[in-house]
């Protein structure tokens, strides 16, 4: 069984949650970020969503904050950002 980290084992949800999604600055990444988390996070749309591009603009972050309802949520929306192969870091 996994240890529980200090964090999890304060975390109550619902809750709010921020994540910053990290890839190169190409066509398409902000949609692509867009479409995974809306996926698992039923009624955001892209105004809930930010993005920022690195001082030489090879790099975009795309933020967001939502109402995370459970760990297991949670999980399986990490799962699914960092098995694209576009998404280089998720925070």
């Amino acid at each position: 069984m996994a240890e529980i980290s200090k964090f999890e084992e304060f975390q109550i949800y619902p809750c709010k949650f921020p994540l910053k999604a990290v890839g190169l600055n190409e066509d398409g990444f902000f949609e692509t970020v867009v479409d995974t988390v809306c996926r698992h996070i039923p009624g955001l749309d892209d105004t809930y969503f930010s993005s920022r591009l690195s001082s030489a603009d090879k790099y975009i972050s795309v933020s967001v904050t939502f109402i995370a309802e459970s760990r297991e949520q949670v999980d399986k929306l990490y799962t699914d950002l960092s098995e694209n192969k576009k998404i280089l870091m998720i925070l």
